[in-house]
């Protein structure tokens, strides 16, 4: 059974950063595709980044582009999400997910989240103005 558990979330001031962590265990191959996700109260959860873990491709959302950085240490089973030039409209609950045994992730990340069948419980990110 897969298991994601993230850490790293915190409260922030606008402009500043922070490092997500997702652990997964339990899994069993290594072309997955593994990514994050954010939700706000009300709204539906959205893509804001993925990584296909086989050849490390990584995609991003364009309201993220250019600020965050998803990466990954198979070593670890661990991956990363580095979180730049942070703003308000970025606070969210981040989800790790993943979906394994896939020939990659798609290159657009909006309306990925039906693809993922591994989640895990979130971790909450707050910046302030």
């Amino acid at each position: 059974q897969v298991q994601l558990l993230e850490s790293g979330g915190g409260s922030v001031q606008y402009g500043g950063s922070l490092r997500l962590s997702c652990v997964a265990s339990g899994i069993s191959y290594s072309n997955n595709c593994m990514g994050w996700f954010r939700q706000t109260p009300g709204k539906e959860r959205q893509g804001v980044a993925l990584i296909n873990t086989a050849r490390g491709s990584a995609f991003y959302d364009d309201s993220v582009q250019g600020r965050f950085i998803i990466s990954q240490d198979n070593d670890k089973n661990t991956v990363y999400l580095q979180m730049n030039s942070l703003k308000p409209e970025d606070t969210a609950m981040y989800y790790c997910a993943a979906v394994e045994n896939v020939a990659g992730c798609p290159s657009v990340v909006a309306g990925t989240r039906p693809l993922f069948n591994y989640w895990g419980h979130g971790t909450q990110v707050t910046v302030s103005s």
